[in-house]
């Protein structure tokens, strides 16, 4: 992607000079009546944008070939005269009862071969041509009507691809995945090397021999499994790509978005590989309760604006309050709304959308909070919306500005985590996610900013790099870690990383593998720990879940932690090699997010990027910054500060203060509330 497909932060389409606010809007839902109050009362919450049409088809087709666009005409009518734009779907994320019943064969079937049926949503096989013939030819109905209309902004392409309908290991995907694979190797005998077919007699003699990994006696090929979910992430992209083209041909004025689930709850889409594939990013992203939602919160959306290289983008879902999918569904506490609001802007969106706008009176998501709630506008929830609607109004000077880069990132890798969770491994307990999120706290605790970027990304620049469990390491990755070190770069890593090449294949010669080098050290072993065990390092951590024997150190290796106790004890546990002015050091315990803090603190000493923000006030806030447009040194940079804590803050700062959830009792320091997020501009 370049500048100019950004036009919605260049020439006014969705911005600049005012930030976008709102959410799905399904009025379908509601009687004719209904619709005058929701506008009324979206003007009143300041919402200025709207998707709309995401779950429509059977509306829009009743019947095949056959289009009832008046209700839809009317919608969007009233809100253009209303100054209310539109994101228009090609409703094209769940088929209509009519197309299943003709057609059962789009429907996706389990790994155990039973088939999904109507009566929810995304009842559709990816790789189903009848399915991809009947979604096209509604596409291109949508933008031969609505091309032309003024009041839509951007294409809004199905919705959530991939969220329930991912893995399909139909006969359309087997058949659609061993032309995947002919393009991916060309020959059988490069596949069965790359697979390791030799082992339980799973040599391949033609390509129609081979299927996805369905339900087997035992543990499936792993080379099959990791090459079939990059299949299914790339045939999903595909739906994308096919949709995306009709609109680009007819309607190539308008830029096209899909909403990617760049979250803790979505692990199996490449969505680094996609960016390109859209004219912005666009992210829906749900709080995660208990204390570490508003961390994890940061670390997503922080990854979402590096997967859109610095650029604004757009938060196209959340929820204000509640959601009804997870076993228990808390409210938001009081101050939440706008802080997570505004995190997300901090982190680049210039959009802030939620789920949806009217909450359901039925169906499967009544009780998933909404921006005008059951209880309706005499609410907190609708107070609060208003109130942020203010807030965004009053952060229009940011529209378009970028995130400032950070000198330290936390590498992050979707095929790592993919494979690093997979099943017969020494221990099924640890999870890349989790280990990643904690390194990213533990610098949140040291009041050091961070970015969060996707593996493939150049991270050459950086001062600072944390690659937490970079399980799968090919060649080409294994020579930019060990330049960037050799430049001067700082590298951590920690256990479990370097341990396969990128058909899941073990790097031999003793782990960590690919790392054995950079790092100066073999491992004869992996010691996983059971539930309940621990080992004590000589530094006072505690190791649980995983440790490691470490036979062989470098004379050239400082070790800064051995093993205290068990058959470990005066082992190294952690250790430093320098290399030039660069270094590498590994963490092979899972030490968790004190672990990590004790290494950062340790390798702070003449490593200025690890230095803490004095705003950050010892990690009870975080501190992200956007930098406007203009020459090196001469833009306007906008502070977010983030209260991490339940407590008010002083912050030293000077400055405008902009928005958000604090006050300015003197011109040198602000006080932010509790929960809250201050915006503070500087020229």
């Amino acid at each position: 992607m370049d500048d100019a497909t950004y036009r919605w932060v260049k020439d006014g389409t969705l911005g600049p000079g005012r930030l976008r606010y709102g959410a799905d809007y399904n009025p379908e839902q509601w009687p004719r009546e209904v619709w005058d109050d929701d506008v009324q009362r979206m003007r009143e919450a300041g919402v200025n944008i709207v998707s709309l049409g995401i779950f429509s088809w059977a509306l829009l087709e009743p019947r095949p070939g056959e289009y009832d666009f008046g209700w839809l005409d009317e919608i969007i009518d009233l809100l253009h005269e209303n100054g209310i734009d539109v994101d228009l779907a090609t409703a094209t994320a769940s088929p209509p009862p009519w197309l299943a019943h003709r057609h059962p064969e789009i429907l996706p079937q389990t790994i155990d071969g039973t088939t999904l049926w109507p009566g929810a949503r995304q009842h559709w096989r990816p790789t189903s041509p009848v399915f991809r013939e009947h979604a096209l030819r509604l596409t291109r109905a949508l933008a031969e009507r609505y091309g032309d209309h003024p009041a839509i902004v951007a294409w809004h392409i199905s919705n959530e691809l991939g969220c329930h309908n991912l893995y399909d290991f139909s006969d359309d995907a087997a058949r659609a995945f061993r032309v995947w694979l002919q393009e991916r190797y060309e020959t059988l005998d490069a596949l069965n090397d790359a697979w390791g077919t030799a082992f339980w007699s799973q040599h391949y003699g033609a390509w129609d021999e081979i299927l996805p990994p369905r339900t087997a006696p035992t543990q499936r090929n792993p080379g099959q499994q990791l090459d079939f979910e990059r299949f299914s992430s790339d045939a999903v992209r595909d739906h994308l790509r096919a949709e995306n083209a009709v609109l680009a041909e007819l309607t190539p004025g308008i830029p096209r978005t899909t909403n990617f689930m760049v979250a803790q709850n979505v692990r199996d889409i490449d969505y680094a590989s996609w960016v390109g594939d859209v004219d912005f990013v666009s992210n829906d992203h749900y709080l995660r309760p208990g204390e570490l939602g508003r961390d994890d919160l940061s670390f997503w959306a922080n990854l979402t604006g590096n997967l859109a290289g610095g650029r604004p983008w757009f938060l196209m879902e959340h929820a204000t309050s509640a959601v009804n999918w997870r076993p228990v569904n808390p409210p938001k506490r009081p101050g939440e709304l706008q802080r997570d609001a505004l995190t997300h802007v901090g982190h680049g969106a210039d959009a802030v959308c939620y789920f949806q706008w009217r909450q359901s009176r039925a169906g499967g998501e009544r009780y998933h909070s909404a921006m005008l709630p059951h209880a309706g506008a005499d609410s907190r929830v609708f107070r609060d919306v208003v109130g942020l609607g203010e807030q965004l109004g009053a952060l229009a000077p940011i529209t378009g500005s970028r995130r400032e880069k950070a000198r330290v990132a936390v590498v992050f890798d979707y095929e790592s985590w993919w494979v690093s969770g997979r099943d017969s491994h020494p221990s099924e307990a640890p999870a890349y996610d989790a280990e990643t999120l904690g390194w990213y706290r533990a610098l949140l605790d040291l009041g050091v900013r961070a970015d969060v970027v996707p593996v493939g990304a150049d991270w050459s620049a950086y001062e600072v790099v944390v690659a937490p469990m970079l399980h799968v390491v090919p060649t080409a990755l294994r020579e930019r870690l060990e330049a960037y070190v050799s430049g001067g770069g700082q590298l951590v890593t920690t256990w479990f990383s370097g341990v396969v090449d990128e058909n899941d294949r073990v790097w031999l010669g003793g782990y960590p593998g690919a790392f054995r080098d950079l790092l100066g050290l073999t491992i004869e072993e992996f010691v996983p720990l059971l539930a309940g065990e621990s080992a004590e390092l000589s530094n006072g951590l505690v190791a649980t879940e995983w440790t490691e024997r470490i036979v062989g150190v470098d004379d050239d290796v400082e070790v800064l932690a051995t093993y205290a106790d068990t058959d470990l004890a005066g082992g190294a546990a952690i250790t430093r090699r320098t290399v030039g002015s660069g270094s590498a050091t590994y963490v092979s315990a899972a030490v968790g997010r004190e672990g990590a803090a004790w290494v950062l603190r340790a390798l702070a000493d003449g490593v200025p990027a690890l230095a803490a923000d004095p705003l950050a006030l010892d990690g009870r806030a975080e501190i992200i910054v956007r930098v406007a447009a203009g020459a090196p040194g001469a833009g306007t940079r906008f502070t977010f500060v983030a209260n991490r804590t339940d407590d008010e803050l002083t912050v030293p700062a000077a400055g405008a203060l902009l928005a958000g959830a604090g006050e300015r009792r003197d011109a040198a320091s602000v006080v932010v509330a509790p929960r809250g997020v201050v915006v503070i501009a500087q020229d």
